[in-house]
C-alpha cells in the first residue's frame, strides 16, 4: 500500500493549479541613444544686431530657431535658418551665430555629452521639427528651468547650478525629453507620417501661416473659419490639440511675440508698433503684453538690452 503523507506532488499540483514551471524571460533594454551629461541649456531672445564670435567643444550641440531667423556658422560652411530649423553641431566643429540684422530671433540652444554610435545621424544634420518635437523641447526647458538655479537667458553661461528646491527627478526628465527629441528625429527621417497626422499638420501650419500674415488685423473666429474654409468645432479641436489653447489665445500671443521682436529691433517706438499690430492704443498694447510676458513693454525693453550684453560689460 502507497504511503499517505499528506504532501502533494510538485507535478500534479502544476498540472491541478495551472502553475507553468517554464521561467520567465527578462528582456534587456538597450539604449539606442543614451545622454551621458547635459552641459548648457539655453533660451535666448536675442536682438537684431547680436553677433556670437563662436567657439568649439568637445561635446554635442543643438540650436533650434523659435522665432526668427539667424545665420549659423558650422564649420567651413555658413547657413540661414528660420522658425522651426534646428542644426546639430558635432564634438569638436566650430561654430558661430548671429542675427540677420532685420530680425530679432528667439533660439533654443542644449549642449550636451552622448556616445552613442546612432549621433552619427546628426553629423552636418538640419532638421525642421514638428508640433511634437516642439513639445519635447518646451518639456527640456520647462524641467531645466526648475533643475539649475542659473537662468536660462544668458548666453554666455558656461556651467549651471543645480537648484536646492529642484523638483524629484528633474535631471532624469531632462535627459528623458532629450532622448525622446532625438529618437523621434531618426524616426521622422526615417518613416513618413500617417495621412492624417499629414493631413492635420498641413491645416495646422497653413492656419499659423494665415494669422502670421494677419498680425496687424483684429481677428474674429468667424473670419478665420470664412477665410480657411473649415468648421468652428474642427477649428478649435486642431489648436487644443496641437497648441494647448484656443486660437484667439493663441493668435494674442503671436502678437506679443511679434511685438517683442519689433522691441528688440529698435527701430520702432511703442505706439508704432501698437499700431502696426492692430491694437486700438498704446495703453491697450501695454496692457496685454503685461498680461502675457509679466512686464511692461519698457521693462521688457531694459530687460532685454542687459540680456544681450556679456557680464564682463554690465554695469
Amino acid at each position: 500500500m502507497e504511503e499517505n503523507t499528506g504532501k502533494k506532488d510538485p507535478a500534479v499540483l502544476e498540472k491541478k493549479e495551472g502553475i507553468s514551471s517554464v521561467p520567465y524571460s527578462l528582456i534587456p533594454l538597450p539604449p539606442s541613444i543614451r545622454i551621458d551629461r547635459i552641459c548648457t541649456v539655453h533660451y535666448f531672445e536675442y536682438m537684431s544686431d547680436f553677433f556670437f564670435p563662436g567657439e568649439q567643444h568637445d561635446f554635442w550641440e543643438f540650436l533650434c530657431v523659435d522665432k526668427g531667423e539667424v545665420i549659423v556658422t558650422a564649420g567651413p560652411q555658413k547657413h540661414t535658418l528660420r522658425k522651426d530649423e534646428m542644426i546639430f553641431h558635432q564634438p569638436g566643429e566650430f561654430h558661430a551665430v548671429q542675427s540677420d540684422g532685420e530680425t530679432a530671433p528667439n533660439l533654443v540652444v542644449v549642449s550636451f555629452s552622448c556616445g552613442s554610435p546612432a549621433m552619427d545621424f546628426f553629423r552636418s544634420r538640419i532638421l525642421r521639427i514638428g508640433e511634437e518635437e516642439r513639445e519635447l523641447i518646451a518639456g527640456i526647458l520647462a524641467e531645466a528651468g526648475k533643475a539649475f538655479s542659473t537662468p536660462l537667458d544668458d548666453p554666455y553661461t558656461k556651467e549651471m547650478a543645480l537648484s536646492s528646491e529642484a523638483p524629484f527627478g528633474s535631471l532624469q526628465m531632462i535627459r528623458i525629453y532629450l532622448e525622446q527629441l532625438l529618437i523621434r528625429l531618426v524616426r521622422q527621417a526615417e518613416k513618413p507620417a500617417g495621412k492624417k497626422a499629414r493631413a492635420d499638420g498641413d491645416l495646422y501650419g497653413q492656419l499659423i501661416s494665415y494669422l502670421e500674415n494677419h498680425l496687424s488685423c483684429q481677428l474674429t473666429i468667424e473670419q478665420i473659419c470664412r477665410d480657411n474654409l473649415i468648421s468652428r468645432s474642427r477649428l478649435q479641436k486642431l489648436f487644443r490639440e496641437r497648441s494647448g489653447c484656443g486660437i484667439i489665445d493663441c493668435f494674442s500671443r503671436m502678437k506679443i511675440d511679434a511685438a517683442r521682436q519689433l522691441i528688440r529691433s529698435r527701430r520702432l517706438n511703442f505706439s508704432q508698433i501698437a499700431d502696426a499690430l492692430g491694437y486700438t492704443s498704446v495703453h491697450y498694447f501695454s496692457r496685454q503684453f503685461k498680461k502675457v510676458t509679466g512686464m511692461s513693454p519698457s521693462e521688457y525693453s531694459a530687460s532685454i538690452k542687459l540680456l544681450s550684453e556679456e557680464p564682463s560689460l554690465r554695469r
